[in-house]
């Protein structure tokens, strides 16, 4: 897997309740590394790497598969779209930009209208709310954007697809969380290429819907049942100007994907994770979390009887916008990290807190 597979990946279209064409290329490019490829009718998708034990542990690396988007609400006479969020989209990055409607006839452009400065009252502006934002697809009635194939409901993205930066880096919308299944592919790709498979059986499973509550991550957890599960999925990069680190805490990119500390990650199996770390020289940095991490973790950890889970992140700048950029080494680290932490498995490890 090369940074052109990765630029490929973030190319394809995968708002929430829409991952179908993405979640296709993430099969096609994870199948040569597994034993075999499963789905689930709502297109949460899992590669299988079985194990040398029946016995020992079943281990879930989880990423999700998902971004953030636009829908349409309403459709007016002029041919105007009344758009709102898909996810945590952002209102005030809206206005000005081009835009990808997923009509039934095909990709249609077209862009969120914003008034001219010259025009506008500024006496007292605010950004806009998603109520005064509208879609124009240059079609001058409402039949003439049915004739393009879109209604109420079409999904839509930014067009910003993603470029190579300097230093190793890469800049584009969507990286929250494409890069995750992109590294899903790199774990099983490492452990297929060892000269021993790992005691455990690996299910890499690339999850639908996170961006609107983690609803896939719920899905395949039940169904997978593993003994121990691992999240992948961005963090806050906090090392850009005006952001307060003694109330976010210090996130650097390129220094190595963070290891987070709270409720939801199983104390034991953050420990192996460090221990694995120190073992094979992988940078890493810590994070804490408090009530929740925001992640698939805080809906994988509860299910069935509980599930021992911990998550890995990649620093990102700029999230939920056209412009998030990661480091490529953090992704190669993790990837390593997870590896590492898989070939640690053995077939006594419970991960039970009272032993």
């Amino acid at each position: 897997m090369k940074t052109k597979n990765l630029l490929e990946i973030l190319s394809i279209p995968s708002p929430s309740g829409w991952e179908k064409e993405g979640q296709q290329l993430w099969i096609k490019n994870i199948a040569p590394f597994a034993d075999r490829v499963e789905s689930d009718p709502y297109g949460n998708a899992w590669a299988v790497l079985d194990g040398s034990d029946a016995q020992a542990p079943r281990v879930m690396m989880e990423a999700h598969a998902d971004e953030i988007g636009f829908i349409v609400r309403h459709i007016d006479d002029k041919g105007f779209l009344a758009v709102g969020p898909i996810g945590g989209s952002d209102r005030t990055l809206a206005s000005a930009r081009r835009i990808r409607l997923f009509g039934s006839k095909g990709i249609v452009p077209g862009v969120i209208g914003n008034t001219a400065l010259h025009l506008r009252d500024r006496s007292n502006e605010k950004p806009p709310e998603w109520k005064d934002l509208f879609i124009d697809v240059g079609a001058s009635s409402a039949k003439g954007v049915e004739k393009l194939g879109i209604r109420v409901g079409t999904p839509a993205i930014f067009v910003d697809d993603a470029i190579e930066f300097a230093e190793d880096r890469i800049v584009g919308r969507a990286l929250d969380n494409r890069i995750g299944g992109f590294i899903l592919t790199l774990i099983l790709e490492q452990l297929r290429a060892g000269k021993k498979r790992p005691v455990a059986t690996t299910f890499a499973a690339n999850a639908v819907q996170e961006e609107v509550g983690c609803r896939g991550a719920q899905m395949v957890a039940h169904r997978i049942r593993p003994s121990v599960a691992i999240v992948f999925d961005v963090t806050h990069a906090t090392d850009t100007p005006g952001i307060s680190v003694k109330e976010n805490g210090l996130v650097e990119l390129g220094k190595g994907p963070t290891i987070s500390h709270g409720a939801a990650n199983h104390p034991l199996v953050m420990q192996r994770l460090i221990e694995v770390a120190a073992k094979h020289k992988i940078p890493v940095q810590h994070e804490a979390v408090s009530r929740s991490t925001s992640t698939d973790a805080d809906v994988i950890y509860t299910t069935r009887d509980g599930i021992p889970c911990g998550l890995i992140s990649i620093p990102l700048r700029y999230m939920h916008s056209p412009v998030e950029t990661i480091s490529l080494a953090d992704v190669r680290h993790a990837a390593s990290l997870a590896a590492g932490f898989i070939r640690s498995l053995q077939k006594s490890d419970t991960f039970h807190v009272l032993g």
